[in-house]
């Protein structure tokens, strides 16, 4: 109970250390370990999954207001706060309605998301779309596997949000009867070899001539399959060559390293 004189005592020996060693204090609320609050805090029985929502909302931002008074009545403003849910749209509406509250920058992310793939999908949901609006200072994502690709997770949402445009970017088209290449091997080889690189550039694989070189001519370099093991290169939607499949990918990574 932060209403207590031994609370208070320790909130005001934590405030004196952090203000002591210039530290700011970041205020974590989290869907799975919301604090004791007056009149509600249990989840009215018999909500729709809409209601349920909107009830986690509240609470949510409720628990937040009061950690930051907490903190405001001892002289301390050097805050950064957190609301984290799995549930996607509490998350995205409970940071929206915060940062329409307080001047304190907002820390965004979806808790326990679950593994790699399904939860980068509900990180990139939720992250990005407070992105797109404006609100959020600093990101995680919180997968279930190696902690890489949490970062190259929060990066992909950084770059599709045009927030942050640093190394290259693939541009790759879904296969499709008129792909004669090993169209999706060679885009995953072609993505392996560009980790690390620092250029910007934009690198297309597509799987035809038909629409590769049209729709990616905003590309810098790319290479489309060019009929059965023939392919062709080209920079901003212009051919210059054709190849034999076996050679597109020495030769497409021989033109990103001139460029």
């Amino acid at each position: 109970n932060p209403g207590t004189v031994k609370d208070t005592r320790k909130i005001r020996e934590v405030v004196h250390a952090c203000k002591a060693a210039n530290v700011p204090i970041r205020i974590g609320v989290n869907e799975g370990s919301l604090p004791p609050l007056s009149g509600d805090e249990e989840m009215p029985e018999g909500l729709t999954a809409g209601l349920a929502g909107e009830w986690l909302v509240r609470r949510m931002v409720r628990a937040g207001l009061e950690e930051i008074k907490l903190l405001e009545q001892e002289g301390f403003y050097d805050i950064k706060i957190s609301l984290k849910a799995f549930d996607v749209y509490a998350m995205i509406e409970a940071n929206r309605r915060m940062a329409a509250l307080i001047p304190y920058p907002l820390h965004l992310g979806v808790t326990e998301a679950g593994t790699p793939k399904p939860g980068s999908i509900r990180s990139a949901i939720g992250i990005g779309a407070l992105l797109m609006e404006g609100v959020g200072d600093t990101i995680r994502t919180s997968l279930s596997g190696d902690p890489v690709e949490e970062v190259e997770t929060c990066y992909e949402v950084l770059r599709a949000t045009n927030i942050r445009q640093r190394g290259p970017t693939l541009v790759a088209c879904p296969s499709c009867g008129r792909a004669q290449i090993d169209l999706i091997g060679l885009a995953n080889t072609v993505q392996e070899r560009l980790k690390g690189m620092d250029k910007q550039l934009k690198i297309a694989v597509m799987g035809c001539v038909v629409n590769g070189p049209g729709e990616a001519r905003d590309a810098d370099i790319g290479i489309a399959g060019g009929g059965k093991g023939k392919g062709v290169i080209f920079k901003h939607g212009q051919i210059f060559r054709t190849l034999d499949e076996g050679d597109m990918l020495q030769v497409l990574m021989e033109e990103i390293e001139k460029l």
